[in-house]
């Protein structure tokens, strides 16, 4: 054999290799619309798995299985296949290397799923196959729910508790990040943040409101406000937190432009002996902030509206008079929320209201307490003529399988017909399910279509 031959010889080989080692493409769509839905598993009957990324995509590599049918069982929190004869919810594919499959499924949510907005790998089963290969990751792998507001033209986020690489809690003290308004999240997948993190020297995201004591810093009621100069001041409340969820101290911060990170202003209440309730702790702004322009009753046309959902706490919409609690009003909401058909009424755990102008309504997005099937996984909708109410009758539009959604806010890139909302998708204070890979721990995007027939029970009276 000449030297020519044996290097095409050599490189039929290569070639070949390369072929036989090159997974197989699955992608899952909605049959509705044809969108790739994130967040799939398939099962194989020997119990391996594959989560479909943002894009829908799954990358099959199980050398064992290539050429050969393949039953898949397919599970996702709202979408599904039909049930065969034995009860089985699936489909059956033939890999072969280099290859492409498409699985169809039905939504059974009124919220269509998105995306990951946080963690790693979003597009880690597609660059597998070659696609997003410019895709930056940006080191986090989990985090805890979001604040955020628009400030000084920007818009900033803030994330709790967040898993690094090396620790699963590399940052206690809030993570965050900013990114430009005009480039805003896509309204059907898939979706692509990107979000311009605060890091160390070493690039490795970093705590941004590191109050002083023991223990993780928490932060909500995240707001600008003008101040007396007119200057847009970037604000916030915090907790302190010894164990897992005891709070021993609350206060108000601000965000100092300069160091990029927010700055005590006062400590509003420290616990005192260790029996005392926590029930004696004084109210302050919590949850999320909007603002409720000319229609409050009282002397000053703008207020700054905070709750969690509804809003439980009120000032006037200034810098001034949110750090002074002697012009904060405590508000009393409905505790329940009716529910759309009849049964009984909701109770709210967590969540976020927003004026829509689409339909000239308050609207509200909420986590149901002690909900069913999940304990903290049923999400609901609901509309009021102002944002103290009355509420309802609520509508569920997202169901999860013993998994748990908190803290859902309405996310701000939201217009019109279209509702974005996000929140915490997480085995915590769920039934020890397996944690869903890449997913577990981050903040997962949903839409709502406004128009969806589905909603139109909110508009009973």
């Amino acid at each position: 054999m000449n030297r020519f031959a044996l290097r095409v010889l050599c490189l039929l080989s290569i070639c070949c290799f390369s072929i036989a080692g090159e997974p197989f493409r699955i992608e899952v769509v909605d049959k509705e619309n044809g969108w790739p839905v994130p967040m799939v598993t398939l099962r194989t009957t020997h119990n391996v798995t594959f989560v479909t990324d943002n894009a829908g995509v799954v990358a099959f590599d199980l050398p064992e299985l290539m050429g050969r049918e393949v039953w898949f069982a397919v599970e996702s929190h709202g979408y599904e296949r039909a049930r065969d004869g034995f009860g089985n919810r699936g489909v059956r594919l033939k890999p072969v290397a280099g290859g492409a499959g498409k699985i169809e499924v039905d939504r059974t949510i009124i919220a269509k799923r998105l995306g990951r907005l946080t963690g790693a790998g979003l597009f880690a089963e597609s660059q597998k196959l070659g696609g997003y290969v410019d895709w930056k990751e940006s080191g986090v792998l989990g985090c805890d729910s979001v604040q955020t507001a628009l400030h000084q033209g920007r818009r900033f986020w803030f994330w709790g508790d967040t898993t690094l690489a090396h620790y699963p809690l590399g940052v206690f003290h809030t993570t965050g990040a900013r990114t430009d308004p005009a480039r805003r999240i896509a309204f059907k997948p898939p979706v692509q943040p990107r979000f311009q993190m605060f890091r160390e020297a070493n690039q490795r995201p970093r705590g941004v409101a590191k109050m002083p004591g023991k223990g993780p810093t928490w932060l909500s009621a995240v707001v600008s406000l003008p101040d007396a100069d007119g200057a847009a001041r970037l604000v916030a409340s915090f907790v302190k937190v010894e164990g897992f969820v005891d709070v021993y101290e609350t206060g108000l911060c601000v965000w100092d432009d300069e160091d990029s990170a927010f700055k005590p202003e006062r400590v509003l209440w420290t616990r005192g002996p260790p029996k005392e309730p926590e029930s004696d702790r004084p109210p302050m702004p919590d949850g999320h902030g909007v603002v409720w322009r000319g229609e409050a009753e009282g002397a000053q046309d703008d207020w700054m509206l905070f709750g969690n959902p509804l809003p439980t706490l009120r000032c006037p919409a200034t810098f001034e008079a949110w750090k002074d609690p002697a012009t904060w009003e405590v508000l009393e909401p409905q505790k329940t929320i009716p529910r759309a058909g009849g049964g009984k009424a909701v109770e709210p755990q967590s969540g976020a209201i927003a004026w829509n102008e689409h339909r000239q309504r308050w609207v509200a997005i909420f986590a149901q307490k002690f909900g069913a099937p999940s304990f903290l996984g049923e999400v609901w909708y609901a509309e009021a003529p102002a944002p103290t109410g009355p509420w309802g009758p609520a509508v569920k539009v997202l169901s999860h399988q013993n998994y748990s959604f908190y803290n859902p806010i309405i996310h701000p890139d939201s217009a019109g017909k279209t509702l974005l909302f996000e929140g915490t998708f997480t085995t915590l204070f769920a039934d020890k399910p397996a944690p869903l890979p890449r997913y577990d721990y981050n903040q997962v995007l949903y839409r709502l279509d406004l128009d969806d027939p589905a909603l139109k029970p909110a508009l009973e009276k």
